[in-house]
């Protein structure tokens, strides 16, 4: 494989303005993340490169300088997707970095869930990113326009695309946000077509496997995220089927998909309304009205109260490990080795 230029990996002002005359190392993008070893893209071609934090500080689309095959700690990021890791560890994961447009991939059937949409587009808002949802599956359904009409609902300025992932022409309706250098990441549950989008974007040919009919869910096929140049010019992260997206710190995102509901609430009589039968409560006044929906009320204050949790979760759990003393007197982080 031949070398890219900067330009098409994504390199912009953003970055270059982080180097200062005496900076050494050449730029990298990253690719893939390994246990011990860090696969990037240059303008000289591809390179493998040792880490020089813990590789769980690295993500798929960071850009780094390579010093004699060893890569500095990422560059800071334009954007960065992180959630907070599956399981009982209260730790953030970092899913990928310097990504233009998330695209929320899901499908006309049983998968199709309005709380998990707003909370991917909650994700992207706190990320930095442009959201684009994109329906897939639309033959599978007898009016793939009625989930299109859902999902518009979530935000008038929200792209959707009703796609049949099968076909390359399809597909191609995605270009626009993986050309010209610029970064699509694909992220929804198992089974939406995810991969065969990623086929058809990228020229590769990764498995796909079909749902199963009983829960419109599929398993996973990608199992670990990597950095694909498309044939459109730009490029690509597929990232693994989520069984779970637990939010974290995305306070202000959680604001901006709700923004309609705070809005209204800005006129409460009481400035810490909960919006539970208190006197002069203009949301409640909505609700009875039909301007809005009691049931997006009632995601609202659920998301909400997960986000808190888990960010104060996370907190709890970094100044715990904050708190142990090795010998010598230092006082050092307790970090786990964890490498996704």
């Amino acid at each position: 494989m031949t070398g890219y230029c900067l330009t098409t990996l994504g390199w912009s002002r953003h970055f270059a303005d982080q180097l200062g005359p005496d900076t050494d190392g050449a730029p990298v993008r990253l690719s893939a993340i390994h246990r011990t070893r860090l696969d990037g893209l240059s303008p000289e071609g591809p390179v493998t490169l040792s880490p020089t934090v813990l590789t769980s500080a690295y993500a798929v689309g960071d850009w780094v300088l390579a010093r004699g095959g060893t890569a500095s700690a990422p560059l800071d990021r334009r954007s960065e997707i992180t959630r907070r890791a599956a399981g009982h560890d209260a730790r953030p994961q970092l899913i990928a970095a310097n990504v233009d447009t998330l695209a929320i991939v899901t499908s006309c059937n049983a998968d199709f869930n309005v709380a998990r949409l707003e909370r991917y587009l909650a994700l992207a808002s706190m990320a930095g990113c442009l959201p684009l949802l994109v329906l897939t599956k639309p033959d599978m359904s007898e009016d793939a326009e009625a989930y299109a009409r859902q999902a518009q609902a979530l935000s008038p300025t929200l792209p959707v695309l009703v796609v049949n992932a099968k076909t390359a022409e399809e597909a191609a309706r995605l270009a626009p946000w993986c050309s010209d250098g610029q970064t699509l990441a694909l992220i929804g549950s198992s089974g939406v077509g995810k991969t065969t989008l990623q086929n058809h974007l990228t020229g590769t040919n990764e498995a796909t496997r079909d749902i199963r009919e009983d829960d419109a869910r599929g398993r996973h096929t990608t199992t670990n995220r990597a950095l694909r140049a498309t044939l459109h010019g730009g490029w690509l992260i597929d990232t693994p089927g989520m069984r779970e997206l637990r939010l974290l710190e995305a306070e202000t995102g959680i604001e901006e998909v709700f923004s309609d509901i705070l809005e209204v609430a800005a006129d409460c009589k009481f400035r810490n309304c909960a919006h539970n039968g208190e006197p002069g409560c203009a949301v409640r006044a909505a609700i009875e009205t039909g301007r809005l929906d009691p049931a997006r009320l009632d995601r609202w204050r659920k998301l909400a109260a997960e986000n808190r949790y888990n960010s104060d979760t996370v907190a709890q759990s970094r100044a715990r490990g904050l708190g142990k003393v090795h010998r010598g007197g230092k006082v050092r982080a307790r970090r786990k080795r964890r490498d996704e």
